[in-house]
């Protein structure tokens, strides 16, 4: 006898042929919450511990495709967004996402890998900015994604608050300003939303973290395929992020740690 099928979420990202980030975290951090795992490859990157080599943006066809695929099948309930690669992948995601209308839509606007390398063209944040964040109900920028979303420093509390407020003001239902990037002591999410300010605090850990975005934002979807309001998603990510960073290891020879989901 076949047992009930668990929530269902859907990745939309690019596929890291190392295993820590993108669609292959993603999926992880789905199966990790107990939630079946639907993926949309929009990106191929050529990449291990040590950095991104290259990078191939699948056909928009082929991306329509997949969209059409899973949705067509299956009852999604959240979708979360991670790199995109381009301005025409953007607006094509943005496009599918306006008429199809899923429950839940976490955007994780990735343009930077932990190695540096850009994993989102200049002209890409634009339509991302127009056509995609204002569809989101979550928007989970890290501090340099909030800086070159906004075009300014943040360096202060203070200056985190009012980008919060900023970033909102794009569309986003809600934003998750990420704070591991921040100098800090402990690490500070800041969750905004009509309801104000909600801080969650970590100690900082002495590990250089790869994939922590991505798993962040899809263990957000995950919690909202499950049935849990905005604040209580974020909440259980969170935490979730932190041990599993905790439990992170070394595959290859670079410096970056994998997380142990």
């Amino acid at each position: 006898m076949s047992r009930r099928s668990p929530p269902i979420a859907l990745t939309i990202a690019g596929s890291d042929s190392g295993g820590g980030a993108g669609i292959q975290a993603d999926l992880k951090t789905f199966h990790a919450r107990e939630v079946h795992g639907l993926s949309v490859i929009a990106a191929i990157t050529s990449q291990n511990t040590r950095g991104v080599t290259a990078v191939h943006t699948v056909p928009l066809k082929h991306i329509r495709s997949q969209i059409e695929a899973v949705f067509d099948d299956f009852p999604i309930g959240a979708v979360k967004t991670g790199m995109l690669g381009s301005a025409s992948v953007t607006r094509l995601v943005a496009k599918e996402m306006s008429t199809r209308k899923p429950a839940w839509l976490v955007v994780d606007p990735v343009m930077i890998s932990t190695s540096g390398a850009r994993l989102l063209d200049e002209d890409a944040v634009e339509a991302m900015m127009e056509e995609l964040i204002p569809l989101a109900d979550i928007l989970t920028p890290n501090l340099p994604e909030a800086e070159a979303l906004l075009g300014r420093k943040l360096r202060s509390p203070k200056d985190y608050d009012k980008a919060g407020e900023s970033l909102l003001e794009l569309g986003a239902t809600a934003v998750l300003l990420k704070g591991g990037h921040s100098t800090e002591r402990e690490v500070v999410d800041r969750y905004y939303d009509a309801k104000g300010i909600m801080e969650l605090r970590h100690p900082r850990l002495a590990i250089e973290g790869h994939g922590t975005g991505c798993t962040l934002a899809s263990a957000i979807a995950a919690e909202l395929a499950r049935g849990h309001q905005p604040r209580s998603a974020v909440r259980r990510a969170v935490g979730y992020v932190h041990r599993a960073l905790a439990r992170s290891y070394r595959p290859g020879g670079g410096p970056v740690h994998v997380l142990g989901h």
